[in-house]
């Protein structure tokens, strides 16, 4: 026997000697694989339906076949085109807030000294993200109804002489979708931040504290650049939900004075393959925003990559 084929022989040995040590973590993944192709990778197969004009009482293999007919459709039609924007426009606004608020409240809450307060203010800034959209919005419609407490505040303060009815101007529209997103998920989102910063090394502060660098200075040399691989990888992945900009809070807010503003990719879906029964319409729309979402990460990615910053992969 060969050299070669001795190794070849060894490593087989100490291969299935380590599968039957690791047997238990393998059948658990094998059943995690066969799960995520049930429940992720099988329903693909309906992606079929928006090359069809689709019945239910025919399925997916009687149904006629009409080519990208469906795609034409949702490209002459103003109303998809109008929801691509409002879409692509809440997504990025609740991108950039989202963000730049976990980062900065992050920031804050780790420059709090007392441990109690720490931990009290951390606790309460996650309970917003437990709570449904459907409290969410009721709180905003109560705050922000002509006898809401905001409403009230900016009378008292001369700020306006008379209540604003802010559900029926689309410009406010965008702004407390951004607003609401803000509130809920701050402090859930700044978790993985404080992590990334309890992971720099204290002796980095001790030196430059000793150098002569206040709060600022530390946070700016130190803290900013410390996390900014955390900023990145998350930024990147983010990037693919900015179509995801929502559903239920543009659903539950909107009415027919900002519907203009309010619907979604996601809303019209919901009006063509549900409420009128175009399964078609409503699969090509779906199939739309998953290519966007996919084309930019990949264009994130790679311009991470040719700056040098972390990239996904």
């Amino acid at each position: 026997m060969t050299q070669k084929a001795s190794n070849t022989v060894k490593h087989n040995k100490i291969t299935w000697k380590e599968i039957k040590r690791q047997k238990f973590l393998l059948i658990v993944s094998f059943f995690m694989v066969v799960y995520g192709f049930i429940f992720y990778y099988w329903p693909l197969t309906g992606w079929v339906m928006a090359f069809q004009n689709y019945k239910p009482k025919n399925g997916l293999l009687g149904s006629e076949f009409v080519g990208l007919k469906k795609f034409q459709f949702l490209f002459g039609d103003a109303t998809f085109i109008q929801v691509i924007r409002n879409t692509l426009a809440m997504g990025v606004l609740n991108l950039v807030t989202s963000t730049v608020m976990a980062i900065l409240f992050a920031i804050l809450l780790n420059e709090i000294r007392s441990s109690c307060a720490k931990k009290t203010v951390q606790t309460i800034s996650y309970l917003p993200h437990f709570l449904s959209w459907i409290i969410v919005t009721g709180i905003l419609h109560d705050a922000l109804s002509s006898s809401g407490i905001v409403n009230e505040l900016l009378i008292k303060f001369g700020l306006i002489d008379t209540a604003i009815d802010f559900f029926a101007h689309k410009e406010y529209f965008w702004a407390i979708v951004a607003f609401a997103n803000c509130w809920k998920e701050t402090g859930w989102n700044a978790i993985i931040y404080l992590a990334a910063i309890t992971a720099i090394d204290p002796c980095l502060y001790e030196a430059a504290a000793i150098d002569g660098a206040g709060r600022w200075g530390r946070i700016k040399y130190i803290t900013l650049p410390g996390i900014r691989p955390t900023i990145m990888i998350l930024l990147l992945m983010n990037i693919g939900n900015v179509l995801n900009a929502g559903f239920e809070i543009q659903y539950l807010l909107g009415n027919g004075l900002v519907k203009s503003v309010s619907d979604t990719i996601d809303i019209y879906v919901l009006t063509w393959g549900i409420s009128q029964n175009d399964f078609s319409l409503g699969t090509a729309a779906g199939m739309f925003k998953s290519a966007v979402s996919i084309i930019l990460i990949l264009i994130a990615n790679y311009a991470a990559k040719r700056m040098g910053e972390e990239r996904l992969f």
